[in-house]
């Protein structure tokens, strides 16, 4: 049986928000607790993170399938014996190939340590895991919620981050500043409220719509994990 892991959080987190915040309480008490997996294993994380750049969810489940087939367990070391070709012959591109054999190498040559991670503050992993090539700071910061749990993260460049302040609270644009003030208001446990608001903007409550004439709901921009394809 596989075991799945999904990101914790409880009544402490959801009751602070709810005190800060009624409007993101009634949307938390309409759409109730958000079951959202998560994938531990930071390694598996990152390799499926530039996988699953730029194509269809079901595009990267097939390859990510495939390449778990070939290289059982998914690890440094298994990665770091098989050259880019036979990476790139598991369906993606040369160019997410070296992205892998380098993230690989910075693992295995240790200058890159994923058990010293977590001992780092927000900022500083980002700031290691953007040095890495195929990583922006958008993926690290999906990485930071998804794989390490991370409980204060809201993502200014994600896309549907947006559309959910948007329809939450009817803007017609959310500035650099605004997003800032929403932010500080969340946290400390910004990461749960983006779970609402990426459900909002998915349409989870049927009441809030985007207040910007057409624009059409973003395309699924949450990292897609291994053990699921989300």
């Amino acid at each position: 049986m596989i075991n799945t892991n999904y990101f914790e959080y409880g009544e402490t987190e959801k009751q602070w928000l709810r005190s800060r915040d009624s409007l993101l309480a009634d949307a938390m008490d309409k759409i109730g607790h958000i079951h959202r997996e998560v994938q531990p294993d930071l390694f598996k994380a990152l390799i499926n993170s530039i996988v699953g750049q730029q194509i269809s969810t079901k595009a990267q489940v097939t390859i990510w399938k495939r390449m778990q087939e070939r290289l059982d367990p998914v690890s440094p070391e298994n990665f770091g014996n098989i050259d880019a070709e036979s990476l790139q012959a598991c369906g993606i591109s040369m160019r997410k190939a070296l992205y892998i054999k380098s993230i690989t190498d910075a693992v295995l040559d240790g200058s890159l340590s994923l058990k010293l991670l977590p001992a780092l503050t927000d900022a500083e992993i980002s700031a290691q895991l953007v040095q890495l090539k195929g990583i922006g700071l958008w993926t690290a910061e999906m990485l930071m919620i998804f794989s390490m749990q991370r409980p204060n993260i809201l993502s200014w460049d994600d896309l549907a981050i947006q559309r959910g302040l948007r329809m939450l609270y009817r803007h017609r644009k959310v500035t650099p500043s605004l997003f800032a003030k929403y932010k500080k208001r969340y946290a400390p446990y910004s990461s749960i409220a983006s779970l609402y608001l990426w459900a909002i903007a998915g349409g989870a409550c049927a009441d809030l719509t985007d207040p910007v004439p057409g624009k059409s709901k973003p395309k699924k921009q949450i990292i897609k994990h291994p053990s699921t394809g989300i």
